[in-house]
């Protein structure tokens, strides 16, 4: 029983440091982009070498995009995704899209940066 509850922290402690990377492969030249899956290392450079050897040991890909998931964004607003047919957005009360913009940009500080560039 002792055995057991040293392993799990010791464990636990080992991937603490790793954090999951996201590989997309391109099968042929001029092909798309197309998600392979996911490694998990504790830096860039091994995650690049992780992706290699899964996705491009056997020559299965031309290029491999690895990109850390923390910054991969997930983009699911209606309003950006799925504009309304009826063009309402182009009537005074419907520019949903102006003001999401807007506080964006002032929530990243890029209306004080574009200001002062001016």
């Amino acid at each position: 029983m002792t055995g057991e509850s040293s392993e799990a922290p010791a464990a636990a402690s080992a991937s603490a440091g790793l954090e999951p990377w996201e590989v997309f492969r391109q099968e042929k030249e001029g092909g798309p982009m197309v998600h392979g899956g996911s490694v998990l290392a504790p830096d860039a450079e091994l995650a690049v070498h992780y992706a290699r050897e899964l996705y491009g040991r056997r020559q299965e890909s031309v290029r491999l995009w690895v990109v850390r998931r923390a910054d991969v964004h997930d983009l699911s607003d209606p309003d950006l995704l799925q504009p309304p047919l009826d063009r309402s957005f182009k009537k005074p009360s419907g520019y949903v899209m102006r003001d999401k913009l807007a506080a964006a940009r002032a929530r990243s500080g890029a209306a004080k940066r574009s200001a002062s560039d001016r």
